[in-house]
């Protein structure tokens, strides 16, 4: 019976990834910025500019509001269903001549396909434990960009004809594996991710939850620069940028999804926001050569990739505090798309400048300043409510002064007495029971005590999980 109920789950997952992928593959090839849609536009020979961020635009609308709409799984399904439905019909219209009905097609697929994305948030928090959902994130984003390569190279070595044609078989292959999706909540495999204790629901509308969106939208605004500026600054090479475009992305996140998960990655993202910024300096000072593309390409989308990586990874964390999955994916998802959209219409306006490319490298980089400001008081906000994560800075490696902000924020949130806040504060630096109780002036028997009381309200079982949620501390002992 147990086999029998893990064959099932695993089948769950793997269909749900599936279908992902292969709607991820049409999105990014054709909806969002695609070489499709904009290999179609350049076959009609029209000004597609409006027609292309309508797009980006309807999408940043459906992932925003698709939670009043997705309440629960079995929604989700239908409206996953419907959503590619809508989408191949409107896509099938790209095969006609140029004429209103693109606006209307290319508003209603890019309407539908955000509600496609949200209502993956149910399957993403359902079937996959917490622990699982970080190698989970990195998996759809590496075999979605690899089925965008092989559509872009075809689209680009054929036609726009043929790319679109691609993308929709891709689209509609998607059917027969959300068909095979279950629709009722399971609560077997929901619960796994309860077992270690969670804190408490928290509302979607949170200042940590805030402060993530505000970073994704603010360091994606350098991706729509990309789009805009840098991508066209290269597009003479036209089999070269088809073929290695996203390869940085999917090795980046390639090699974090591999890392050993007792190497902390906060400081990766730090390094790939520096990258970020190097990229758009060298795009100021080189020339638009072969070297000097691989070179910049390869610095700019690895970064694009870890932090990708790292604001997927966040959101599936955040999915075990909400019970409405579709509306912390699509909120969180559609900072992304507006941080884009923001930066497409920024870079619009420098490219008539008469330096556009000094223009766009002093814009990035001056973002990229305003995001390292904004990260360490992330970090702080994130680790108030998230359990230890790949991306933050754990408590063990906090200065005396981090900790204590960190503690600070914690015993508000955790409603912990003022002794118990003293004891966890005292467990987190690695101190044993009878060392704390010496501190305190107290017996070991009261510490076991304060323990028990600080285990019920932060809803957990044991000392381990309670550093989990700052981090390891290998100097901790019973």
């Amino acid at each position: 019976m147990n086999e029998g109920i893990l064959n099932r789950e695993i089948t769950q997952k793997n269909l749900s990834i599936i279908s992902f992928c292969l709607f991820s593959a049409w999105q990014l090839s054709f909806l969002f910025e695609g070489q499709v849609l904009y290999s179609i536009i350049e076959s009609a020979q029209i000004d597609g500019i409006v027609l292309a961020k309508s797009a980006v635009l309807t999408v940043f609308i459906g992932l925003f509001s698709g939670g009043l709409l997705i309440k629960s799984q079995a929604a989700a399904k239908i409206i996953m269903i419907i959503s590619i439905i809508v989408c191949v019909s409107g896509s099938l219209i790209f095969y006609l001549p140029f004429s209103m009905l693109w606006y209307i097609a290319i508003i209603s697929t890019a309407y539908f396909a955000s509600l496609f994305i949200a209502s993956w948030g149910f399957y993403f928090k359902i079937y996959f434990t917490l622990e699982e959902r970080f190698k989970t994130a990195a998996e759809v984003l590496i075999y979605s960009n690899i089925l965008m390569i092989i559509v872009n190279v075809l689209t680009v070595s054929t036609s726009a004809s043929i790319g679109l044609t691609v993308t929709i078989l891709a689209l509609a292959g998607t059917l027969p594996f959300l068909f095979r999706l279950e629709s009722n909540f399971n609560e077997k495999v929901s619960n796994k991710t309860n077992i270690a204790g969670l804190p408490q629901r928290i509302p979607v509308i949170s200042k940590p939850f805030i402060f993530l969106c505000i970073f994704i939208l603010i360091i994606t605004i350098t991706s729509g620069l990309m789009y805009q500026v840098v991508n066209p600054a290269f597009a003479h090479y036209k089999y070269l940028t088809a073929y290695y475009w996203a390869i940085p992305y999917i090795l980046a996140v390639l090699i974090l999804r591999n890392l050993p998960s007792r190497i902390n990655k906060a400081y990766i993202l730090y390094v790939a926001i520096a990258m970020t910024g190097l990229s758009y300096i060298l795009f100021m000072w080189l020339d638009r050569s072969v070297t000097s593309y691989l070179l910049i390409n390869t610095l700019m989308l690895g970064a694009f990739g870890v932090c990708d990586l790292f604001w997927w990874s966040i959101l599936g964390s955040y999915l075990d505090y909400h019970d409405n999955a579709a509306q912390v994916l699509g909120v969180g998802l559609s900072m992304n798309v507006l941080g884009v959209l923001i930066g497409s219409i920024i870079g619009n306006k420098i490219i008539s400048l008469e330096s556009p490319y000094f223009a766009t490298s002093v814009t990035a980089v001056t973002i990229i300043l305003a995001v390292l400001i904004i990260l360490p008081v992330l970090n702080f906000q994130l680790t108030r409510h998230l359990k230890s994560h790949e991306f933050l800075v754990r408590f063990a490696d906090m200065t005396k002064g981090e900790q204590e902000k960190a503690l600070a924020g914690f015993k508000r949130d955790k409603q912990l007495t003022e002794k118990e806040f003293e004891v966890v504060n005292l467990l987190l630096r690695g101190y044993t029971y009878k060392v704390i109780a010496e501190s305190l002036f107290i017996s070991e028997n009261t510490i076991k005590y304060h323990v028990k009381n600080i285990y019920q309200k932060l809803n957990i079982n044991s000392k381990m999980e309670l550093i989990k949620i700052y981090g390891d501390n290998e100097e901790l002992q019973q």
